[in-house]
Formats: structure tokens, sequence, C-alpha cells
């Protein structure tokens, strides 16, 4: 990944949600999303600039596009010092028009290509308001966390790609960010070790997380589920290790 990139983001925005699209310089889509509204939103909007702006993301090379220059989301993104641009639906509109794309692409599209290409006829939203100032510190705190934490699990998915790959394929179902493949991974962080967990073992690290209750209730716990996750567990570990 480079060390640095210049990221434009569209953010079609509604009273719920926002469906955001993320481009490259040259145009490229690197990601469509749709967020929630409100904290957990703009914690996973920080996770993707973090997965797309290289190793050492600048919230200065982050420009977005939204409909709006008001709100809680809007005074978020002020505060982490990314470069936010309130456009008129009416200039969308007409870019839209003007490019050939009125109803081929989404506004989140549209904007995206806004603040790529007319960065310089749009105006910047001012970020010295008191409610932005008042909120900065603890926004920017909060988008380093998640900025880290994305790319301490980059690294870790990387590690155990080149050290131990099976666990990539045992862990599937628990999610690698998940506490119960975390615990499981300082249980076992090698495939020797990993063949030794039991299925008293593995049983108890996923009802700590209340995995197991929640399989039960969708059905997935049913006819053999667990030990068959258990059994993909062990013969990945035994293969990784070199087992024949």
């Amino acid at each position: 990944m480079g060390r640095k990139k210049l990221l434009l983001i569209g953010d079609d925005w509604a009273e719920d949600h926002h469906d955001v699209e993320i481009q490259d310089a040259t145009g490229r889509r690197l990601a469509t999303a749709r967020l929630p509204e409100g904290a957990e939103g703009i914690a996973r909007f920080h996770e993707l600039v973090a997965k797309h702006a290289g190793e050492e993301p600048d919230p200065a090379d982050v420009f977005i596009g939204i409909e709006t220059d008001r709100g809680t989301w809007v005074q978020a993104l002020i505060a982490a010092d990314y470069q936010v641009y309130a456009i008129n639906p009416r200039q969308v509109a007409r870019f839209k028009e003007r490019y050939g794309t009125s109803g081929a692409k989404s506004d989140a599209h549209a904007l995206a290509d806004m603040v790529r290409i007319d960065r310089d006829q749009l105006r910047p939203i001012a970020g010295d308001s008191d409610q932005a100032q008042a909120v900065k510190v603890v926004a920017r705190a909060h988008q380093s966390l998640i900025w880290e934490r994305t790319r301490t699990f980059q690294r870790l998915r990387n590690t155990l790609r080149e050290y131990f790959p099976a666990a990539l394929n045992a862990y599937a179902s628990l999610e690698l960010t998940s506490t119960d493949a975390l615990e499981l991974l300082i249980k076992a962080p090698t495939p020797q070790a990993a063949t030794k967990l039991t299925h008293t073992q593995i049983a108890a690290v996923l009802a700590r997380a209340r995995r197991l209750r929640g399989l039960a209730s969708s059905g997935q716990a049913s006819g053999g589920w667990f030990h068959a996750t258990a059994c993909n567990f062990w013969y990945s570990a035994w293969t990784s290790r070199g087992g024949r």
C-alpha cells in the first residue's frame, strides 16, 4: 500500500443513512457503502478512509462533497480535519447533465466526481464554529483510534497470511476482528498450539462471546454445526502445521 493517497468522497445523505463513494485521483472507484447516521456511521467512515488512504493517512488529503452544511455528521467530518464541501443539489443536477450521467449514476458518484473535477470552483465549509471546536479534540481522538485499529488488523491479517494462513479460513465464520477470534488467537497463536485446543475450550470462548446463543436461535447450531466448525478449526491448524 502507498505512503499517501488523495481520496475524493461523495456523501449522499438521507435522514437515517449516508451513501458514500470513494474515488482515487484518477476517478477509479475504490469503495461504496451505506453508513448509518450517528457515531457508528462516523466510525465506519473513518475505517473506510483508513483502508484506502495509505500507511500515513492525512485528513488534508481527503475531500468530501455533501449536499448540506449542517448537522452533527458534517460537524464531525470538519472536526476530523477532512476537507468538506457543501454542494447545492442544483449544482449536482447540472453537473450530471453536463457529463451525461443523469439517472445513470448515483448522487454519491456525482459528488465524488465534483470534488475531483470541480473542486477549485467549490467552497469548503468553514471549520471554526463553536460547535466544531467543542468536539474537535474528541473527534480527532476517535478518528485516530479507528485508523490505528484498522491498520493493526490489516497487519495481523497479512502476518497470518504468511505464517498461519489456515487460521484465516478457520476464523472466517467468526470475523477476524471479533473478540472470540482474538481470544482463540491468544490461546493458540501458532498452528502447533491450535491443534491442542479442545472442543471444550473452543466452546467456552464462543459461549463467552454469546456466539453459541445466537447460532442456536438462528438454527445454525443444530445438525452438528458447532462440531463441524470445531473440526474445521482443528483440521485447518493441522494442515497449516504440515500434517498429512
